[in-house]
């Protein structure tokens, strides 16, 4: 780990927190725990202070954070350096600690506040955050916060698509192997949770968007990943070249002693390699390397010391679909750069199966089977899951519109997709987009149970329906679990009455 980050004491100091949600929960919790002054401010219409505090309530609980007792040296684990808190005045554990501000601040609050924490949902660029920087008050994300309390080694895996299938099977190699390991980050696990808890022997995985990756400043994993980069998030990153500066960003304070695992398929990723700092490791579906992993027919291979070995037959994973192989193979670097026998990590990733939400398999029902891809957010991860189907596929699209173009996705249906039942904001622009290609049969759901029944009645044995939106779920539902927890219990119905 390294030594040199830049740690700000927090003990006594008023610190502002933007989102109310897990993320912006979980730094308060912590902010709480090092004797800070944390403020909760979200602008949204729709909450309501008692809600904000019954969250912060269910934290401290999940946490084991008994209400009453105190801050201060004794009731801390894991202080060092600055951060300690052992001088200031002892402040109750509760609730209670955090002042939450909705809509508007309080007067004053501004010029009192010394560092301003953002939740991912919170753009950094908007006029709100530029006023705090331009009176030189720091701006950090959850991420950076939390790594301030970080003393072990962490692996940082981002990237558009495949970061929570990756991270999610790195962190069970991890824990097969390393005594004490931790998962975090954008994979559902806030990293203020766990940060107070790593040791300098513990290891932690996180999943980090590019969101996240715009508020770090000290953040250096030992191994980083960048598994591909194509467009998403425009209509907050505005540009592509912002987007992969972004993600860039999980090598900035990384050195030669480090490693960076890159596709080398993805043009993106594979120019990033020419100027990151770290050791570079490359994955391959197409071509040989002279190092790293690769595919050679049906064989995962890995090239290293002017030696190439078959490590194993991608038959022989629980994981369909190419995307799941390169994801794979960015794990099995991952491990190799961690110095963990391939014995290890190999016997992890052949039990491993598909994480939930990504092209996940659910049931057969009347010969038609199901599979639940709503993690598919983006065009490009959509591909994906329509690549790794095998029989005629009815394809749910559609929901919020992030700015994405859908010509290449619609160009992946040939020979796969028979029939698009299409929902949400971006129906009519996926609509037209299909027709342009040649593509007609399309159907439009008001609600996502229409879109359902509307599958089951156009689906014949042996074909397969595929919940692959291309969009986020906002709008109709709060998130991407919710949508794909719905549509689980649908087929589970659907298998009652069969």
């Amino acid at each position: 780990m390294r030594k040199d980050k830049s740690i700000m004491r927090l003990a006594g100091r008023k610190v502002l927190v933007a989102g109310c949600g897990k993320s912006g929960i979980g730094a308060a919790v912590f902010l709480l725990q090092e004797g800070a002054d944390p403020i909760l401010f979200d602008e949204s219409e729709r909450l309501t202070e008692e809600e904000v505090r019954e969250n912060l309530r269910r934290k401290m609980r999940e946490l084991g954070i008994h209400e009453g007792t105190e801050t201060g040296e004794e009731g801390k684990t894991g202080s060092s350096g600055d951060l300690a808190a052992a001088e200031a005045d002892p402040v109750h554990k509760n609730e209670a600690g955090v002042t939450v501000a909705l809509r508007e601040l309080p007067a004053g609050i501004r010029e009192e506040v010394k560092l301003l924490v953002l939740s991912p949902g919170v753009p950094a660029d908007t006029p709100f955050v530029e006023s705090f920087r331009e009176r030189g008050i720091p701006v950090w994300g959850e991420i950076e916060l939390a790594y301030q309390r970080e003393q072990g080694h962490v692996i940082a895996i981002t990237g558009t698509n495949g970061k929570t299938t990756t991270t999610t099977l790195v962190g069970e190699i991890m824990k097969r192997h390393f005594e004490t390991s931790f998962v975090m980050g954008n994979i559902g696990y806030p990293y203020t949770d766990i940060a107070e808890r790593t040791t300098k022997h513990s290891v932690t995985v996180g999943e980090i968007s590019s969101f996240q990756l715009e508020t770090i400043e000290s953040f250096h994993p030992r191994v980083s990943a960048i598994l591909n980069i194509t467009p998403d998030h425009l209509n907050r990153h505005h540009t592509m070249e912002n987007y992969i500066a972004a993600k860039n960003n999980i090598t900035r304070n990384q050195g030669k002693d480090d490693f960076c695992i890159l596709n080398y398929d993805n043009e993106e990723t594979r120019k990033l390699g020419g100027i990151c700092p770290a050791k570079v490791l490359y994955f391959s579906s197409r071509q040989e390397l002279k190092e790293g992993a690769f595919l050679r027919g049906e064989q995962i291979c890995l090239a290293r010391d002017e030696k190439t070995e078959e490590l194993m037959n991608i038959h022989d994973m629980k994981l369909v679909g190419l995307c799941n192989v390169e994801n794979v193979m960015a794990a099995i670097l991952i491990s190799e750069a961690m110095g963990i026998p391939w014995e290890e990590y190999l016997e992890v990733i052949r039990q491993f199966k598909a994480v939930e939400h990504r092209i996940e398999f659910v049931e057969e029902v009347r010969g038609v089977a199901y599979y639940n891809d709503s993690k598919g957010t983006n065009p490009d991860a959509a591909i994906q899951a329509i690549r790794a189907m095998s029989r005629p596929t009815i394809l749910i699209g559609g929901g919020y519109d992030k700015g994405s173009t859908y010509d290449e996705w619609i160009e992946a249906f040939a020979g796969k997709v028979k029939l698009l039942v299409l929902i949400g904001q971006t129906k009519e622009k996926i609509a037209a987009c299909a027709r342009a290609h040649g593509f007609e049969d399309i159907i439009f759901a008001e609600a996502f149970e229409d879109a359902f029944r509307c599958c089951v009645e156009h689906a014949g044995p042996g074909d397969a329906v595929l919940l692959s939106p291309a969009c986020a779920s906002w709008g109709m539902f709060p998130n991407y679990e919710e949508r794909g927890r719905i549509f689980k219990e649908s087929v589970y119905r659907e298998k009652e009455r069969a």
